[in-house]
C-alpha cells in the first residue's frame, strides 16, 4: 500500500515537471540585447528624438541661412469700366460712358543678398550646432530608455529569483506541516505545532501571490517601454552579473568626453557665440543684386494714348546701412555676451555636478559589491544551518519554531543576496549611464 502510494507520488511530480518545462517552452526566451533592440525600433519617446534630428538636419540648407537668390513670378491685370469725361487746356471737352480700361503687368524679379555682415554664414555654422544639440539629445534619450530597459529587466531577474526562492520555502513548509501531522498522529506532536505549521505554510504561500503580482507588474512595465502589446508574454534570464573592475577616474573622464547633457551644454555655448556673430553682422551694410524681366501693356477708351506695352530688363543694387537704431545694437549685443557667460556657467555647473553624481554613484556601487560578498557569506551559513536544523527537527531535538527561525534565515538570506546583486548591477548602470558608454 505504501509503494503504491509512493508510485503515485513519483508519477504526479513527473507530470507536473514536465508540464512546468512545456508551459516554460512555450513562453519567449527575452535576452537584454533583444529587449533593448525592441526598444531602439519601437519606444516612442525615441521616435519622436529621431524625427526631431530630422527636422534638424533637413534645417541645415545654405538657403535657410539666407545665402541663395530669391526668384519671384508676378502678374498683375487690372480692368475698369467708368463714364469718363475729360477737360482740354483749349476749353474742349470729350466724355465717354462705359469707358474701359485695361492694364496688364507680368514678369519675373530676381533679388540676392551678397553681403550682410557675415550674418548668413554665421547662420548656417548655427544651424549645424542646432543639428549637432538634437543629435546630442537622441542620444540622452536613447540612453534613459537603455537605463530604463537594463532596470526594469534586471529587476525582472531578482523577482524571477525570489519566485524560485518562495517556491523552495513552500516546499519545506509543506514537507514541515507533512511531517509535523505524522508524529501528531503518533502521539509526539500538538495540535498547536500542527497549527502554527499550517499558518506558517499559508503565510509563504500568500507572499508567493504577491510576488507573482510583482513579477507580473514588471512584465507589463517592460512590455510598455518596449512600446508592444501588454500582453506579450516571456520569460528574461536567471542571472545578474555585476562587472567588478569599474574605476572611478576612468569613468569621470569618459564623461567628460562623452556625456550627453554635458555635450548639450557645450553646443548650446557655441549656438550663442554664432548669435552674437549673426548680431554683430547688423553693424554692416547689406548689399543686395536685384535684376527681373517685365511685360506691360495698357488699353485705355478715352485719352491721349489709347494703348501702350513695354517689355524688358531691368537691374540694380541696393546697399543700406543702419546709422543709429536708438541703441539696439549695443544692448542686443551684450544680450547676446551675457547669453555666453550664462552658457560657460551652465557647463562648469554640469561638470561639477556630473562629477558629484559620478562619486556618489561609486560609493554606493562599492558598498553594493561589499553587500553582494557579505549575503554569499550569509547564504552559506544559512544553508547550512537551515540543513542542520532539519536533520534536529526530523529526530525531535529541537522545536517547530525553532526549525521556522531557521527556514526564515535561510529564504531571507537568499532574497538579500538577490537584492543586493540588484542594486548592484543598478548602480553599475547607473555609472555607466553617467558616462555615456552604456551599451546599446
Amino acid at each position: 500500500m505504501i509503494e503504491n502510494m509512493k508510485t503515485k507520488n513519483i508519477i504526479k511530480s513527473l507530470v507536473l515537471f514536465l508540464f512546468c518545462i512545456a508551459k516554460m517552452s512555450a513562453q519567449e526566451v527575452l535576452t537584454l540585447e533583444d529587449a533593448i533592440k525592441i526598444a531602439l525600433e519601437n519606444n516612442f519617446e525615441i521616435k519622436i528624438a529621431k524625427n526631431n534630428l530630422k527636422i534638424e538636419e533637413t534645417n541645415v540648407a545654405i538657403g535657410n541661412a539666407g545665402m541663395l537668390p530669391s526668384l519671384a513670378a508676378s502678374v498683375t491685370d487690372n480692368n475698369s469700366i467708368q463714364n469718363s469725361s475729360q477737360t482740354r487746356q483749349d476749353g474742349t471737352t470729350t466724355s465717354l460712358d462705359n469707358a474701359k480700361n485695361n492694364s496688364l503687368n507680368y514678369g519675373v524679379s530676381l533679388d540676392w543678398t551678397i553681403f550682410d555682415g557675415m550674418r548668413m554664414f554665421a547662420r548656417y555654422d548655427q544651424l549645424k550646432e542646432l543639428q549637432n544639440l538634437s543629435d546630442a539629445e537622441l542620444k540622452l534619450t536613447i540612453l534613459n530608455k537603455v537605463s530604463s530597459v537594463n532596470n526594469v529587466y534586471y529587476d525582472l531577474i531578482q523577482e524571477q529569483q525570489k519566485l524560485s526562492d518562495l517556491d523552495s520555502t513552500i516546499v519545506i513548509s509543506k514537507k514541515r506541516l507533512e511531517f509535523t501531522q505524522n508524529r501528531y498522529t503518533i502521539g509526539k506532536n500538538s495540535k498547536l505545532d500542527v497549527l502554527n505549521a499550517q499558518v506558517d505554510l499559508n503565510t509563504d504561500l500568500g507572499n508567493l501571490v504577491k510576488e507573482k503580482q510583482a513579477y507580473a507588474n514588471a512584465k507589463t512595465l517592460l512590455n510598455q517601454i518596449l512600446a508592444r502589446d501588454l500582453k506579450t508574454d516571456f520569460i528574461v534570464s536567471d542571472k545578474i552579473n555585476v562587472d567588478r573592475k569599474l574605476q572611478l577616474d576612468d569613468l569621470i573622464a569618459l564623461a567628460e568626453k562623452q556625456n550627453p547633457e554635458l555635450e548639450m551644454q557645450l553646443i548650446n555655448k557655441k549656438v550663442a557665440e554664432l548669435e552674437l556673430k549673426q548680431i554683430k553682422g547688423d553693424r554692416y551694410p547689406t548689399v543686395k543684386l536685384n535684376t527681373g524681366y517685365n511685360f506691360s501693356d495698357s488699353q485705355s477708351s478715352l485719352g491721349f494714348t489709347s494703348q501702350s506695352s513695354s517689355r524688358g530688363l531691368n537691374y540694380g543694387f541696393s546697399a543700406s546701412l543702419n546709422l543709429f537704431d536708438g541703441d539696439a545694437q549695443n544692448r542686443n549685443e551684450k544680450i547676446a555676451k551675457m547669453q555666453i557667460d550664462n552658457s560657460k556657467l551652465a557647463i562648469d555647473q554640469q561638470l561639477i555636478q556630473l562629477r558629484s553624481n559620478l562619486i556618489v554613484a561609486y560609493q554606493v556601487y562599492l558598498t553594493n559589491l561589499d553587500l553582494i560578498d557579505l549575503e554569499v557569506s550569509n547564504t552559506a551559513i544559512a544553508k547550512q544551518n537551515i540543513e542542520i536544523t532539519a536533520e534536529k527537527f526530523k529526530i525531535g531535538t529541537i522545536t517547530s519554531v525553532e526549525f521556522r527561525a531557521a527556514q526564515l534565515n535561510f529564504i531571507n538570506s537568499k532574497i538579500r543576496l538577490s537584492s543586493a546583486q540588484f542594486q548592484a548591477k543598478l548602480s553599475e548602470i547607473t555609472l555607466r549611464e553617467l558616462a555615456g558608454n552604456l551599451n546599446f
